[in-house]
């Protein structure tokens, strides 16, 4: 099994940054791409981000593009989603999410089978 936990949530104010980590443990080896989900309080969980298994492409939602960045460290077993220009939209729970089935940087719930607890972020107006 494998196991993601997710940190670096938090309070920040609009146009503020934050870092949020997604550490692996259990059977890395199997994991390929991972991605960034968020959700908003009764709303569905939507795409944020992706990565590909040798970390050369990735993929963004439209909302997010030029603002956010996902990154991978496989000697670290973590990957990362840099935030920055956060706006009040951007508030919810981010997860973090890897497949054993894909490679690529793909953008689908279904295409994830390992999923974290969550990490709350607020971006305050």
């Amino acid at each position: 099994q494998v196991q993601l936990v997710e940190s670096g949530g938090g309070l920040v104010q609009t146009g503020g940054s934050l870092r949020l980590s997604c550490a692996a443990s259990g059977r890395t080896f199997s994991i390929y791409a991972k991605g960034w989900f968020r959700q908003a309080p009764g709303q569905e969980r939507e795409f944020v981000a992706s990565i590909d298994w040798s970390g050369s492409r990735t993929n963004y939602a439209d909302s997010v593009k030029g603002r956010f960045t996902i990154s991978r460290d496989d000697a670290k077993n973590t990957v990362y989603l840099q935030m920055n220009s956060l706006k009040p939209e951007d508030t919810g729970v981010y997860y973090c999410a890897g497949s054993s089935r894909y490679q690529g940087a793909r953008f689908g719930r279904a295409d994830y089978d390992y999923w974290g607890q969550g990490t709350q972020v607020t971006v305050s107006s």
